[in-house]
């Protein structure tokens, strides 16, 4: 087989990427190692910057987000037993949109299967190849036949675990790494939410947040420890210890009910630069992690992809390496911003176990300060609702 692009990871950044190239006449196939349906099991983030949006609706995938989408003008930060609004919109003059990454995927897929499109999926032993080379390929084995696929440039979307960094030479790449002390346990339940837009809830037993998927599909989260195992935390247990981490009226209003899903997922800030090897770029998660707290995994991969695509369409279009040459430097800028927003959302709303009385203060000033001053309030709205592209 021989293709343009050969794309590792059919998750959202994958998908995304292979439309973009799509609509530039850039040839591409993708490579994913599980199957759809366990493509479309994962439940992952649920909250869409304006730019990730404005990209869906560039490859045509968005029609159903528009129709079923929950657009967001504000946000809340719930301490000292009261909720406090930041409007957002009125800061920024942007929203954002709920709509889950799981219908993403989905929307994405079609998309693909429409254009008629070539996704290989149940393909195990995929590896790149060659990629510091002006001949790289990808080879992966497809119900027991090895496939060689020769191609101009490979895109790893394949995630924290892929192959993609993982084939790199190690002194060719540095990351950075924070690990955090605690992790989220969250739940997906048939419930109407609490309240109509997210409530951000520090709290002195530790982080709450109230968000959903949609008008009648909630998704909860609150801090624990890491050593902690979903058995221990049976439907009751986590809605009685949510009640007490929220507001009295979040708390008296809330409506609970079975959970359709339960896990518990670390958190760790991580950044591996650079982003590109020769022929072959990262993309999303493959290059980078940050913490839920600010929103920003799905929407750092749709910012990669659109900046890879374009790099990607002046080499076939104008015969120019510009792009190309500067993707990792200018992806990573962006990153790292996104990085250290989501680094001080979760500083200032989690309890650390080694911190003190002084560090909960801190807290507290900060999170009075954020809802007390237009400045702040602007600057947390700015990086919420997506820095530019």
């Amino acid at each position: 087989m021989r293709t343009k692009v050969a794309i590792i990871g059919a998750g959202p950044a994958g998908l995304l990427l292979g439309q973009l190239l799509h609509t530039f006449g850039v040839d591409n196939v993708i490579l994913e190692r599980q199957t759809p349906e366990y493509v479309l099991g994962r439940i992952r983030a649920g909250l869409l910057e304006e730019g990730t949006v404005s990209l869906l609706d560039k490859v045509g995938a968005a029609g159903r987000l528009h129709q079923e989408g929950l657009v967001h003008h504000g946000v809340e930060l719930a301490f000292g037993g009261a909720r406090h609004r930041i409007d957002m919109h009125a800061a920024t003059g942007k929203t954002v949109t709920i709509y889950g990454q799981t219908e993403v995927t989905l929307d994405l897929m079609n998309a693909r299967k429409a254009a008629g499109l070539t996704t290989i999926y149940a393909a195990s032993d995929v590896r790149p190849h060659d990629f510091d080379t002006d001949h790289p390929r990808v080879t992966c084995v497809k119900d027991g036949v090895s496939h060689d696929i020769a191609c101009d440039f490979i895109a790893g979307c394949d995630g924290f675990h892929g192959v993609s960094r993982a084939s790199v030479p190690s002194q060719a790449i540095t990351s950075y790494e924070r690990v955090y002390p605690f992790g989220w346990l969250g739940i997906l339940s048939e419930t109407p939410p609490v309240s109509p837009e997210l409530i951000y809830n520090n709290h002195e037993r530790g982080f709450a947040l109230c968000t959903m998927r949609s008008t009648h599909r909630s998704r909860y989260y609150v801090q624990c420890p890491l050593d902690d195992h979903i058995d221990q935390w049976s439907d009751e247990r986590f809605w009685d210890e949510l009640k007490r981490r929220v507001d009295q009226k979040a708390a008296d209003e809330l409506v609970t009910g079975p959970s359709i899903e339960k896990s518990i997922a670390p958190l760790r800030s991580f950044v591996a630069e650079p982003m590109r090897f020769g022929r072959m770029f990262l993309a999303g998660d493959a290059s980078h992690i940050v913490p839920p707290t600010g929103a920003k995994g799905l929407n750092l991969a749709a910012s990669d992809v659109h900046y890879l695509s374009q790099a990607l369409r002046e080499h076939y279009d104008e015969k120019s390496s510009a792009g190309i040459d500067g993707y990792s430097a200018r992806a990573l800028a962006r990153v790292w911003k996104a990085v250290r927003f989501s680094w001080w959302m979760t500083s200032m709303l989690h309890k650390f176990p080694d911190d003190g009385e002084f560090a909960a203060r801190i807290q507290i000033a900060e999170l009075d300060y954020l809802v007390s001053s237009n400045a702040a309030s602007t600057s947390l709205s700015e990086n919420y609702v997506g820095l530019p592209f």
